[in-house]
């Protein structure tokens, strides 16, 4: 019994290295994209719950890089996930990549890498992300969101941004400006995640777009914590 119990978990750890060569970098990517969300909600200081109720899309950037030595631009890739349906009340969606470029994110905290976490905050920002490239600060307004009980202390700040937009570096959680810098739909890394040519818009408003396995976690995690839009537009509906 113990022999195989040995051999069955030796042949789990190869299917499981087996699973993870077959995946390309932008499968990668994305799955890493719902470790970061999972681990910047289990921090008990995190994104207050009711602004994560009330988001239309989340974006998830893993890994925040400067662009070479001596440049103040930072450049990432990752993940936008929306809510479905018509007015935006139904469950998670499929997560369509996405690019920032732009705003020196790891000089404003002092760290090398950065995790950045956006809340989409009203249909306008949805919208105009999913158009074409934004830049945050002049095309969509963008303001570092508050966290834990910070959360009533700046309503008006939160209530008039269209998106809020948070830093983890080096363990410390916070929001952070990121004003001038762009974000734009990633096609081609959306494709090598679904096998074919996709734009974002088609991934966000296709009633027929799955989920790929690589992207689960991260939809999963945002439908267990926040399962309903609880905003008030929403609500009216």
């Amino acid at each position: 019994m113990k022999k195989f119990m040995v051999t069955a978990a030796c042949l789990s750890l190869v299917a499981g290295a087996v699973y993870a060569k077959k995946m390309n970098k932008e499968q990668k990517r994305l799955e890493n994209c719902g470790v970061v969300m999972t681990e910047v909600l289990n921090i008990p200081d995190n994104i207050p719950h009711e602004l994560l109720e009330k988001a239309e899309c989340v974006i998830v950037i893993p890994s925040v890089r400067k662009l070479a030595l001596g440049i103040g631009a930072d450049y990432g890739r990752g993940a936008m996930v929306c809510r479905t349906g018509e007015h935006f009340r139904g469950p998670w969606g499929s997560p369509a990549m996405y690019a920032l470029e732009g705003a020196s994110v790891g000089f404003q905290i002092g760290g090398e890498a950065t995790d950045l976490i956006l809340l989409v905050m009203n249909e306008r920002g949805m919208e105009s992300i999913l158009s074409s490239k934004v830049k945050l600060g002049a095309d969509a307004s963008v303001a570092g969101g508050p966290k834990g009980r910070d959360a009533s202390a700046d309503t008006d700040a939160w209530m008039r941004a269209e998106i809020l937009s948070y830093s983890r570096s080096r363990g410390v959680f916070a929001g952070i400006s990121l004003e001038g810098s762009t974000i734009r739909p990633d096609d081609e890394a959306s494709e090598q995640v679904y096998g074919h040519a996709i734009k974002a818009k088609e991934i966000v408003r296709g009633e027929h777009t799955g989920v790929p396995g690589t992207g689960r976690d991260l939809v999963n995690v945002l439908q267990k914590n926040a399962p309903r839009n609880e905003s008030e537009r929403a609500a009216n509906q």
